[in-house]
């Protein structure tokens, strides 16, 4: 697509959209799963890890865009990674600089971004063949996409597993008192993988529903 070709509403908000739903990187491509499974104890880092990803793979996809006329195809993938890696770098250190305790959480996963295959992905398969606009959108979508799925996640995960949100208590005292225990296995590994195959199979049969 020409960078000069006006960009409709539609076209915006279509591109914006469809990783929410339709095409939600994780329940329905199937990626970005191994950090999903790592950092969705805890909404608070579910969410931070989400905008980390969001805010990389909305600009390298925009970066990359800018630079697809100039960049040689044999050293496309080294050139990506660098813009990649130089973001998710700048991330990383926001993150120890403003939230701490939040990155000490995290560990090497806001590291690991560099290699979540969302961000390749969509440098490789949108970035290249379409303008600036829209390849930010559809990584800002990506990003979106992949968040509330690990939002969704961690909130059944800390719910059930400590019976808090946010970190604090939400499950009266009463009902321990009454013999309520938490789901010590949300806060085990498997217990993120069995929810994201609920969330799969559930939006999966929704949209055969509509279909």
């Amino acid at each position: 697509m020409d960078d000069t070709m006006k960009i409709t509403h539609s076209q915006a908000f279509k591109t914006f959209t469809e990783p929410l739903g339709r095409n939600n990187p994780i329940s329905i491509q199937s990626l970005g799963i191994c950090s999903a499974l790592a950092v969705t104890v805890q909404i608070k880092t579910a969410i931070v890890m989400g905008l980390s990803l969001t805010f990389v793979v909305a600009f390298s996809s925009m970066i990359i865009s800018l630079m697809r006329h100039h960049i040689p195809r044999n050293i496309r993938m080294i050139v990506e990674l660098s813009v990649i890696a130089t973001l998710v770098i700048l991330a990383d250190e926001v993150l120890q600089a403003f939230f701490y305790d939040i990155s000490k959480q995290l560990s090497v996963f806001v590291g690991l971004i560099i290699t979540n295959c969302i961000v390749m992905g969509r440098a490789e398969t949108f970035a290249l063949g379409n303008p600036p606009g829209l390849a930010f959108l559809d990584g800002l979508g990506s990003g979106a996409g992949y968040g509330v799925v690990l939002a969704t996640v961690a909130f059944i995960r800390e719910f059930l597993g400590s019976g808090k949100l946010l970190g604090y208590p939400v499950i009266p005292q009463s009902f321990y008192n009454a013999g309520y225990e938490n789901m010590g296995f949300m806060q085990l590994a498997p217990a993120a993988f069995i929810i994201i195959g609920l969330l799969v199979w559930l939006q999966k049969a929704l949209s055969k529903e509509k279909g």
